[in-house]
């Protein structure tokens, strides 16, 4: 495919001022989001689902786009460049390709002819739906991802890896950076790629495609790594950067389902109904899945370290938010270091189409550092005041008193209180660190299986995740370092008897937190430290199964009332469940019931 990387311009095309606005935006396949540069800082970003209440929405991020703008205190005339995280062109051509094979279904077929018809869609609803008349740059999805992980790293140089379905025709490739240069050195192309083989399991397993991958993951814990040999049918890795996929056991090229009737075959046993009962085989065969990928990512992890020998790893793309080959990578790669995108799917792309947008403006300038992931909207405490007071839901009002707000929300949480907890600015990325987060206390038995079944109503195989006191980590978890973003796991060392949090291999998916990144949060964990002892909680994210993470007071509303939620603290404003008029339950369930039912995906978007 050729060398890739980011190719300043002339002289006489850089930008000469001193303030450079440059947006990115991810749309069209899943994950939209937008964000915005300025002056070289990552100032806002954003999922388009937080506000169209969609999960994983694929529309033009029009509501992140004006709020991006909006954070920035900047117009739309003031873009100095916008940036889309993929290349059409180079994507239609891998569609044309496979609406060209043999047996290719005819909704497959169909969707490509409505493809062909307008091949300038993408360029045509940027500039109708989000009225931008300006610049704008196409960068590679996969130069999109190694972007938003290496330019946000802090790193001076770094060997860098990204890990996906597909992207126009990459499905992984290996680069290194130094300073403000950044090369793509090789790449796997479709259809080999892990991410798909992930993918195929999952639905295989009866979760849905494109979104039940962290399921997998976590049921992968509870059973025996019995099917390795069967899994490493599926695909033949190289000892060098490339791999092959098994096409004789996926259909994904040609159909509407991602796994051939071979692959049922091959293990003896008929896809999973979905929501129906787990049996060992189940759980074997995600062990035995996770394994493998586990095996073939820490080979490549080797091969990058010896073409480019850093002492730093930078990751993204949707399988970098594999946690459990995250922690491995690091314990047992080579790498000093590793520095993970924290949105590493698609929604992270817009980050990187904007930094390689960036610098194209502005050779001498850099990117700095990314903080923290707490880029979304936020909400002041007159705000939410006013919502509260059109409600006629009481509430206890401690502006002017935070120690005793902490105190109050310490108590219920030493009670047995399920809390959701929304301060600040969201999160960018698919994981809550403490700003719209569901937290309760780690150390009651019973609280894992109480908020799987009435507030998440979720599987109760599934996890959650401890948020630490950075400062105590090393004395719970076998960790050296910070991990702010959850994005990898270690075994839970503590003296302290945590059953909500850690999982059946104890395990536990961790998330530091210090006073510099979210001060209030850290607040609370030392209260909650002082009172017993225990300077974690449980944290997941405040919201329900099938709905995105809630971005606004009253999505937090919402979803307090529908997930039955003890305890709801709005900034500086505490609620409690039974304070709640019983007509707001009729009015979200009724609402709840009007809406559509969605149709959960067969396959992942490749089209």
């Amino acid at each position: 495919m050729g060398l890739k990387g980011v190719q300043l311009i002339n002289n006489s095309q850089m930008k000469t001022g001193t303030d450079v606005n440059v947006v990115g935006i991810s749309f069209g396949y899943h994950d939209s989001s937008c964000c915005i540069i300025q002056n070289g800082k990552l100032v806002a970003a954003a999922e388009e689902e937080r506000f169209t209440r969609n999960k994983h929405e694929f529309s033009i991020p029009q509501q992140a786009f004006l709020y991006c703008l909006q954070e920035a205190g900047i117009s739309i005339s003031d873009i100095d460049y916008l940036a889309y995280y993929e290349n059409p062109s180079k994507k239609l051509a891998r569609q044309i390709w496979m609406g060209l094979l043999p047996n290719t279904s005819t909704h497959r077929i169909q969707a490509l002819a409505n493809r062909l018809k307008d091949p300038n869609q993408y360029l045509r609803e940027i500039r109708e739906k989000l009225g931008y008349t300006g610049d704008i740059e196409f960068i590679d999805h996969h130069l999109s991802h190694a972007a938003s992980s290496y330019y946000f790293s802090g790193f001076d140089d770094a060997a860098v890896m990204t890990i996906d379905s597909v992207g126009e025709w990459a499905t992984m490739t290996y680069g290194y950076g130094n300073g403000n240069n950044l090369s793509i050195e090789e790449e796997v192309n479709f259809p080999d790629s892990i991410g798909l083989l992930y993918s195929a399991v999952t639905g295989y397993l009866g979760f849905d495609v494109n979104d039940g991958e962290y399921k997998v993951m976590g049921l992968a814990p509870y059973g025996k790594p019995k099917y390795v040999d069967k899994i490493y049918k599926l695909i033949e890795s190289s000892p060098n950067g490339q791999f092959r996929l098994n096409m004789e056991y996926f259909s994904f090229l040609t159909d509407d389902r991602m796994y051939s009737n071979n692959l049922s075959e091959l293990f003896g046993q008929p896809p999973r109904v979905p929501e129906s009962e787990l049996l060992d085989f189940h759980k074997d065969l995600a062990k035995s899945l996770q394994v493998v990928v586990e095996e073939i990512l820490l080979q490549k992890v080797n091969y990058i370290h010896d073409k480019f020998p850093s002492d730093n790893l930078c990751m993204a793309g949707g399988v970098a938010l594999n946690c459990v080959a995250n922690g491995r990578i690091l314990r047992e790669g080579p790498f000093k270091r590793l520095f993970i995108q924290p949105a590493a799917g698609d929604a992270g792309g817009a980050l990187g189409a904007a930094a390689v947008a960036y610098l194209k403006l502005n050779r001498a300038q850099s990117i700095k550092p990314m903080e923290n992931a707490y880029l979304g909207p936020s909400f002041t405490s007159d705000y939410i005041h006013k919502v509260l007071e059109s409600t006629s839901i009481n509430y206890l009002d401690f502006r002017n008193d935070q120690d005793q707000l902490l105190q109050e929300v310490t108590c219920n949480l030493m009670e047995g209180k399920v809390v959701g907890w929304f301060q600040g600015r969201m999160e960018f990325g698919p994981r809550a660190l403490g700003s719209r987060s569901i937290i309760a206390d780690p150390r009651d038995s019973g609280m894992r299986d109480l908020i799987n079944a009435l507030v998440k109503k979720r599987e109760s195989f599934r996890p959650f995740a401890p948020s630490v006191l950075e400062s105590k980590s090393k004395e719970h978890f076998d960790i050296d370092h910070a991990s702010p973003y959850m994005l990898e796991t270690c075994q839970v060392i503590s003296d302290l008897d945590l059953p909500a949090i850690t999982h059946v291999d104890h395990s536990a998916r961790i998330q530091t937190v210090n006073s510099k990144t979210n001060p209030k949060y850290t607040a609370l964990l030392e209260r909650f430290f002082e009172r017993t002892g225990c300077p974690i909680l449980l944290n997941t994210s405040f919201n329900m199964r099938g709905e995105p993470i809630v971005c606004t007071p009253l999505d937090a509303i919402k979803c307090f009332v529908k997930s039955k939620l003890d305890v709801l603290v709005l900034e500086d404003f505490v609620i409690f469940q039974e304070d709640v008029p019983e007509i707001w339950e009729y009015f979200i369930n009724r609402t709840e019931d009007e809406q559509k039912v969605s149709v959960n995906n067969l396959v992942y978007t490749l089209l």
